[in-house]
């Protein structure tokens, strides 16, 4: 039976498009994506502008060693940032044409990045992508094609399954992460219901996922095989979410009313919200 999320907590407003939210050391960092920043929420609710990315920044995660991996979106690289300077990771710019977009990093500091796969905002027709795997060392290929504008992922807390938001095919399709890296046995973990365009994603450690639903203006968590057990509506779009907290189970949700950068640029209806979760994060990120 699916449950209402109680009143959430309004932390932030004035963003102008964030997006790739991640819980890391007592904060919240994330990306104000058309305000070509990332940022982070302190534990005093105070926001900070960690560093600039010229080229929109949009997924996010971090090397063992506590460097910063920041996705360029429009140059399609991934950067990297040690505290004061910011240098590239890797190039993808041959492994796709169009812009790069969420990520996640597995424990090891290997990355899994998304791509559109096609000129989203020049109007041209939806076509399939691929996820593109970067190893430490910034060596990267594709590990995974013919997806439906792959997006938010998560990796499970043993580090043996991928599980990656195929926006335009309404659903979460998962694979199996071999110790090179590679993904296998593809597999539908979920089917998004009416006619839902999944975006962020987060796993709980009851093996649940939340999805960021921005055409439905909401967050629904579901188990494996596409149960819902929770569902929170908002009031504009919601594009992102991610458990955080001191006990991890605060889930937070940023929402916008539009992702077009134009209007986000010259709008900012950005806002990050909270509210309580019915269990804490897990696995990555």
């Amino acid at each position: 039976m699916t449950q209402e999320t109680a009143t959430g907590q309004l932390l932030a407003t004035g963003l102008h498009f964030a997006e790739g939210p991640r819980w890391h050391n007592g904060e919240l960092w994330f990306s104000d994506m058309h305000a070509q920043r990332v940022m982070r929420l302190a534990s005093d609710g105070s926001l900070h502008t960690v560093v600039s990315v010229p080229q929109d920044p949009s997924g996010l995660g971090w090397l063992p060693d506590g460097q910063l991996l920041i996705v360029s979106m429009r140059d399609r690289k991934l950067l990297r940032w040690n505290g004061s300077t910011l240098t590239i990771h890797a190039d993808l710019s041959k492994l796709t044409q169009y812009p790069c977009n969420d990520m996640v990093v597995d424990a090891t500091g290997r990355a899994y990045v998304g791509n559109f796969g096609f000129d989203k905002w020049g109007g041209a027709t939806p076509r399939s992508a691929s996820l593109i795997c970067v190893e430490t060392n910034g060596q990267a290929r594709l590990v995974a094609d013919d997806l439906a504008f792959p997006n938010g992922s998560v990796i499970t807390a043993d580090g043996k399954t991928l599980i990656v938001a195929e926006s335009y095919g309404g659903r979460l399709t998962a694979f199996e992460v071999q110790d090179n890296g590679d993904l296998i046995n593809r597999r539908i973990w979920a089917e998004v219901p009416n006619d839902g365009v999944p975006d962020g994603i987060c796993l709980d450690a009851d093996g649940c996922i939340w999805s960021a639903l921005p055409r439905s203006k909401e967050c629904i968590r579901q188990r494996e095989g596409g149960e819902i057990t929770h569902r929170i509506a908002l009031d504009q779009r919601v594009f992102a979410c991610m458990l955080g907290g001191s006990a991890g189970d605060t889930l937070y949700v940023l929402t916008a009313a539009s992702s077009d950068p134009e209007r986000c640029r010259a709008q900012a209806t950005g806002r990050i919200e909270a509210y309580p979760a019915p269990s804490p994060r897990a696995g990555m990120p």
